[in-house]
């Protein structure tokens, strides 16, 4: 087989499927924790997750609000088909939020917390990778 039939290939199921289950878990996680982050009242969400007890309740539903955007953005547009190139966008923001995420908890000394930050980022960057390069999703015809 030729370099060329490689490159010109159609993604393959798995990977097809691989990035809707990464898409849907990044849209779950952050879609729940953006609506906590929102909705749940500082003292109690402090308990939970110290930092927002020391920031700003400003800041700490500003981030509620980021991350909601982070999962509606990155499953929205490519199952809808409309402007799916926005999901690619998407993938990026979340990475560099986990990025900004993982250095936050790391200069507070809060390195065990970060685990999840790294399934995250690495979900994501294979959303961007893979939305955008090699099964992008094709915008909808009107």
């Amino acid at each position: 087989m030729s370099t060329t039939a490689i490159e010109t290939a159609t993604p393959g199921r798995p990977l097809r499927i691989g990035l809707w289950v990464a898409q849907g878990a990044i849209f779950f996680v952050f879609a729940a924790a953006g609506l906590v982050k929102l909705l749940t009242p500082i003292p109690q969400l402090a308990a939970m997750m110290p930092w927002t007890g020391e920031h700003s309740e400003a800041f700490v539903r500003i981030i509620g609000l980021i991350d909601i955007a982070g999962g509606i953005g990155i499953l929205l547009p490519a199952l809808t088909r409309i402007l799916p190139q926005l999901t690619v966008l998407a993938a990026l923001g979340c990475s560099v939020l986990q990025v900004f995420a993982i250095t936050f908890h790391v200069s507070r000394g809060e390195a065990a917390v970060t685990p999840l930050n790294l399934v995250l980022l690495a979900l994501a960057v294979f959303v961007l990778w893979g939305r955008g390069r090699k099964a992008p999703i094709a915008p909808r015809q009107f």
